[in-house]
């Protein structure tokens, strides 16, 4: 009798261990969100990879890219103020910075530590048009056929220069081209934060446009749209840079923002600026994501661990 009781009990407790062990399993994932928020997730977030999928990142390209380096030489440069220069441009030349072929930071100070460059023009928000003129000037005085392709970054832009080199490698930069996050609104150009990019033929044409009021004036607006607004009147537009599954390449948020379903309401302003119908999720991001935007110096150093060191073992492919 007592070895009946005992066998019932615990066959009790297996089932409701099991039953529990299963809603666990079977329930919508929960996200939590800024503000506590929390979105439910009906279908499981998968980052599976193809087997046969012959662009994975695992491949190893390591002397095509080393190769890349010395064809296509890329300078960037970084929108900056003195005040960010210890705390936000120096993570950046610690780790995405020292892969470019020349780097520059544009501020009102020179700082040989870095180095930067003194534009004559004075800080704040409402001189950024007026500061990024200015720093296309310098650039093409001193720098045009230094490079093949001139990035554009804030401070609190990550870039992933290799992925950025590899991307612009098939195509001629004597011809204007126009790369970065393509936003829809007047007229279409691309967002600044995300980073952009000019070919060299954009740099001369760019040059050229800011110098005539009656095409490019000097009413500002945010910079990033005065860009646009400026290189459509040189017959240069903002280009597409889906990658060849549809996903963006260039980010005008941190990772998380894109990557979780739902972390951005769908009246954030990105849904409605996004050139391209707006993905959330795994399919928001190329596996050749080249930059990120709103990225604090202590993600700066992350981002260089996670993207250039971490492995699993056994997961590389030779």
């Amino acid at each position: 009798m007592r070895q009946s009781i005992l066998s019932m009990s615990v066959g009790v407790f297996v089932g409701i261990f099991l039953m529990y062990m299963y809603n666990q399993v079977s329930r919508p994932a929960q996200w939590v969100l800024p503000n506590n928020r929390q979105v439910v997730v009906e279908k499981a977030v998968s980052f599976n990879v193809d087997a046969n999928d012959t662009h994975h990142h695992h491949s190893s390209n390591y002397k095509a890219a080393q190769q890349e380096y010395t064809d296509t030489k890329v300078l960037c440069w970084v929108m900056t103020n003195p005040k960010n220069h210890k705390t936000k441009c120096k993570p950046i030349k610690e780790t995405w910075g020292k892969r470019c072929n020349i780097l520059l930071f544009m501020s009102s100070e020179t700082d040989d530590s870095l180095p930067s460059v003194a534009l004559k023009v004075p800080e704040g928000r409402e001189n950024l048009w007026l500061k990024t003129k200015a720093a296309w000037k310098y650039v093409q005085k001193h720098y045009l056929y230094r490079a093949d392709w001139f990035l554009k970054a804030d401070d609190d832009t990550f870039t992933v220069v290799e992925n950025l080199r590899h991307f612009v490698s098939h195509y001629d930069s004597e011809k204007p081209y126009y790369f970065g996050r393509k936003f829809k609104p007047f007229g279409s150009y691309n967002s600044g934060g995300a980073g952009y990019v000019f070919s060299r033929e954009t740099v001369r044409r760019f040059g050229e446009v800011i110098e005539d009021k009656s095409r490019c004036p000097e009413a500002s607006f945010a910079e990033d749209v005065e860009v646009g607004r400026c290189l459509a009147k040189m017959g240069v537009l903002a280009e597409n840079t889906l990658d060849e599954r549809g996903r963006e390449m260039f980010h005008p948020l941190p990772p998380e923002h894109h990557l979780i379903p739902g972390y951005l309401n769908k009246d954030f302003w990105l849904w409605s600026y996004n050139f391209h119908s707006y993905k959330d999720g795994p399919e928001c991001c190329s596996d050749y994501s080249i930059t990120f935007h709103y990225i604090n110096p202590n993600m700066m150093y992350q981002l260089e661990y996670f993207i250039y060191h971490l492995r699993a073992f056994g997961s590389e492919k030779n």
